[in-house]
């Protein structure tokens, strides 16, 4: 087993300032308000030009992203495109046609070929199969961390070894030392590979979230830690202490990030999901304040193939915990059970 500290190198502190966003109150959304998985206003353009059969207005999104180094949102919005190209891939076709070297266009490529491979019985070796579309995003931009997020969850999938796993790590944290999909990326390496060993992976998310800004999205890697142990149901009981300091760290982290808005819904809707395990409805209900109208399929498809009414369920039962009645449904206490989790959400 390899250990913690080999896939965690120091860290180098950046600064950063920290913002908030600060909006009038306003009455909570309506249920037929409430959306799914809803794109920016910088994605959806993108969306409906790819809707379209073009692809301008993605390598337009993407370029200014690897111009900016806004990795984080890079990421974001290769993936929502890659999955986008699962059933209209022609755009992406004729983009790669019309500029074969383009970054940009390889990133979402590599990332559509591991999604495809990802679904297959026979995923191990289809994932080997394209590995040279994800070295051949990589090498476009060697700034970019995402094509190694890319790789990461490549080699999760393709049951690689450590050995190997640490040296992609090494290379993306070089990259981007608090890149959020990169550490999700290696969190659920660790979970796989220690299966059941949870304190192990809250020992890597905790070091990462020590070593982050606070206002990084990095300081929700321990929540995500949190959720595995909730979901699972093997290994040693993780003290419930330590998991409502993952709580704790996400809670911190939320008012620091744009209010009402589809960037950090996901997180928040993970946020929601663990403290609603927890049974803390008090902080539930201020980050359903923080989250507005936004719901993400993530986590909520974890409990039925109906993510959007399971929002709206946990919704209601955290108003009626918050207004002393007894929520729909009984929410079992942690550690007791186990969703499974699903390969779709690699």
């Amino acid at each position: 087993m390899v250990g913690t500290m080999a896939l965690l190198p120091p860290f180098i502190r950046t600064t950063r300032m920290a913002r908030t966003v600060s909006r009038p109150a306003a009455a909570p959304p309506a249920d037929d308000e409430v959306v799914l998985d809803a794109p920016d206003d910088r994605l959806s353009p993108a969306l409906v030009g790819a809707a379209d059969g073009t692809y301008e207005a993605a390598a337009e999104l993407l370029a200014a992203t690897r111009a900016a180094a806004e990795w984080e949102r890079r990421d974001r919005y290769a993936t929502r495109l890659a999955a986008f190209a699962r059933s209209r891939p022609e755009w992406l076709e004729a983009w790669h046609a019309a500029a074969p070297q383009d970054p940009d266009a390889l990133l979402v490529l590599a990332q559509l070929a591991v999604d495809r491979a990802w679904q297959s019985p026979a995923r191990a070796e289809l994932l080997r199969e394209v590995s040279p579309l994800i070295t051949a995003a990589a090498r476009a931009e060697d700034r970019d961390p995402v094509p190694w997020r890319v790789a990461l969850d490549h080699a999760r999938g393709a049951q690689a070894g450590h050995t190997y796993f640490e040296e992609l790590w090494a290379a993306a944290v070089r990259r981007a030392p608090h890149h959020y999909g990169c550490h999700v990326a290696a969190l659920r390496y660790l979970a796989e590979s220690w299966h059941g060993s949870h304190r192990e992976c809250f020992d890597f998310a905790d070091r990462a979230a020590q070593d982050a800004p606070a206002d990084s999205l990095v300081q929700a890697l321990p929540l995500h830690a949190a959720f595995a142990y909730l979901t699972d149901g093997c290994g040693p009981e993780v003290p419930r202490a330590r998991l409502d300091a993952a709580a704790d760290r996400a809670v911190a982290l939320s008012p620091l990030l744009p209010q009402a808005d589809p960037w950090p819904a996901r997180m928040r809707n993970l946020l929601l999901f663990v403290l609603v395990r927890l049974e803390r409805w008090g902080d539930a209900a201020e980050q359903l304040r923080l989250n507005g109208p936004y719901a993400t399929s993530f986590p909520w498809d974890r409990l039925s193939d109906d993510p959007l009414g399971d929002f709206l369920r946990v919704r209601e039962d955290i108003r009626a915990a918050v207004a002393g009645r007894p929520p729909s449904r009984p929410w079992q206490p942690p550690g007791g059970h186990g969703e499974r989790n699903r390969s779709g959400d690699h």
